[in-house]
């Protein structure tokens, strides 16, 4: 190629990405002005890489950290995927488990313990062995409050932990008794009861396996945009630009041969859907997710553009905190799960791509739900007067917290955020709409006594009923419910995982669902289809219904 073709060429994408820029701009500040509490995004000020010869993914915001274990999000678990491996990973499109940095796994004849056979031959990027070590290492951080190189004291919280196993070493409640490593290739797991979904929890997207010594020499620092993070994946971290983009390299001595497909990858922090498929149009981005169903027929008008299908495993909600007086009685709550007309505004929002129940699983988990559960009928008589019995027949302030970034259950949150509050002002509750940094925004749901009400979601970390009740209603996972408790439940939460039998745990996750519907507590709103989209020249992504996939077979032509 002569100079002069090289230059037009990185001329014709300076003018791309400039464009996109502008007009993601344009986009963004289109709605309006906005509450006090938003904040700009970074995201929307800068331009996506410029095409460098670099596979670049548009993430929906930035991670909250790279600290494996030490988040709850799925900005974080889509870089996590490519940076780490997973002891146990699952088929592409699919939950069904299968081998990864383990090449199998068993459990005992009283099913209390794990044995798990490690690869041979695997090496963190930092030239390091993988070892049953290693992963003890892992475990103990995320499992040991008093583990030295867990690094609380610095604001380490670890809190999916206990909500997929019960709490921390030491408390009542944790599943795990004890890990050790039996020999070099091999780590047993000693649970303090039955588990069937053990192999299944281990493998969720938290819980990648870093290098033991690369975070012993960062310390706190390890998993920020000034630290480091090393782990044996498909990828070798680069670099972070705050705000802007993560930078990531393939790792030439990856241990599935052939792969990575893509020599540098991109992930470029754009929170607003219209600028990130603006980004997608002029080429700048390569692949993104977490677009708005009204965004199909741009994508599929486009001939340079493909819409992409993730398979649906999730659920958004509303949640009400009942450590706040207007929202202790579960009658109020109920009443404003009968303000929320739901399917006209999934209907609006969603389109094709959404349904709406009264269970908080996801339809594909029907035989868990009981038939006795008919939903919160849309009844704005019944509503006020259901609130004036309960004391308040003028309504009542409520703030209402909105993501300040898109996920895959709510892609455009704040609009949706505003129909929450044009439905509840029907009934005299004043709506305060409030929104903050998501980092912030996850912390902070959590920090007593919590938001009064706010809104977010999940998308399954494994094909289990357990992965979304527990986590969400569990003991040690109501912390965001201004530490909820409620015995009945909690039984019957724990009763359904010891359950080998399908019989009986669908019985007891029936009773859950009863419960749960009278509690409102996390009110379902949308069990979605998630749009994502990529560029026609882009091939090999097969997003996985967890969430978050590897990116190594990837490419572009």
């Amino acid at each position: 190629m002569s100079k002069r073709r090289l230059l037009r060429r990185y001329l014709q994408r300076f003018v791309l990405a400039i464009f996109a820029l502008t007009l993601a701009l344009v986009l963004a500040n289109c709605g309006g002005a906005q509450d006090v509490a938003d904040e700009p995004a970074a995201s929307e000020e800068a331009a996506a890489p410029a095409d460098t010869g670099a596979l670049v993914f548009g993430s929906g915001g930035q991670p909250v950290n790279l600290t494996p274990g030490n988040i709850t999000d799925g900005n974080s678990i889509y870089v996590q995927r490519q940076i780490y491996n997973y002891l146990i990973g699952t088929e592409p499109g699919t939950t069904e488990l299968s081998p990864e940095l383990v090449t199998d796994w068993s459990a005992s004849e009283d099913a209390l313990t794990w044995t798990f056979t490690l690869r041979e031959g695997v090496k963190f990027h930092d030239g390091t062995d993988l070892n049953a070590d290693a992963v003890v290492f892992n475990v103990q951080r995320w499992w040991d409050p008093e583990f030295e190189f867990g690094y609380r004291a610095e604001g380490n919280l670890y809190e999916i932990w206990t909500d997929l196993f019960g709490g921390f070493r030491g408390d009542d409640a944790s599943t795990l008794v004890d890990v050790r490593a039996v020999d070099d290739l091999t780590v047993e797991f000693e649970l303090a009861e039955p588990f069937a979904a053990f192999p299944a929890a281990i493998s969720s997207g938290y819980f990648g396996i870093a290098s033991p010594t690369a975070m012993q020499e960062a310390g706190a620092s390890y998993g920020t945009p000034s630290g480091v993070a090393v782990g044996t994946g498909p990828f070798v971290f680069e670099s972070w630009t705050s705000g802007d983009r993560i930078t990531l390299s393939a790792f030439p001595d990856y241990w599935e041969e052939g792969l990575p497909e893509a020599e540098q990858l991109v992930i470029s922090f754009v929170e607003d859907p219209a600028a990130r498929l603006a980004q997608l149009r002029a080429g700048t981005l390569d692949f993104t997710v977490d677009l708005t169903p009204d965004q199909l027929t741009e994508i599929e008008s486009d001939p340079n553009l493909e819409a992409v299908f993730r398979p649906s495993f999730n659920v958004g909600y509303l949640a009400l905190n009942p450590s706040y007086e207007p929202l202790a009685s579960p009658e109020v709550r109920q009443a404003i799960a009968q303000s929320i007309n739901k399917s006209e505004i999934v209907k609006a929002f969603w389109g094709d791509l959404g349904e709406t129940d009264s269970h908080f699983v996801p339809p594909s988990m029907a035989d868990f739900t009981s038939d006795e559960v008919e939903g919160y009928q849309y009844d704005i008589e019944a509503a006020r007067a259901a609130l004036a019995d309960a004391g308040y027949p003028d309504g009542f302030d409520l703030d209402l917290w909105y993501m300040p970034v898109s996920r895959p259950y709510f892609p455009n949150p704040k609009p949706i955020a505003e129909a929450f509050a044009a439905e509840l002002s029907q009934v005299g509750i004043r709506v305060n709409l409030q929104t903050k940094d998501w980092g912030a925004y996850l912390e902070d749901r959590n920090t007593a006594p919590g938001f009064q009400s706010f809104m977010l979601g999940w998308t399954g970390d494994y094909g289990d009923p357990d992965n979304f009740l527990y986590a969400h209603f569990g003991p040690g996972a109501t912390q965001d419910l201004g530490d909820y408790q409620n015995a009945e439940l909690f039984d019957l939460l724990n009763q359904a995982r010891v359950a080998s039998d399908q019989a009986e745990r669908q019985a007891l996750y029936q009773e859950v669902d009863a419960l749960l519907f009278e509690e409102a507590l996390r009110i379902p709103i949308v069990h979605s289809q998630p749009l994502l989209a990529q560029r026609a020249s882009v091939s090999g992504w097969e997003p996985s219904p967890l969430g978050s996939e590897l990116f190594s077979t990837v490419e572009k032509s």
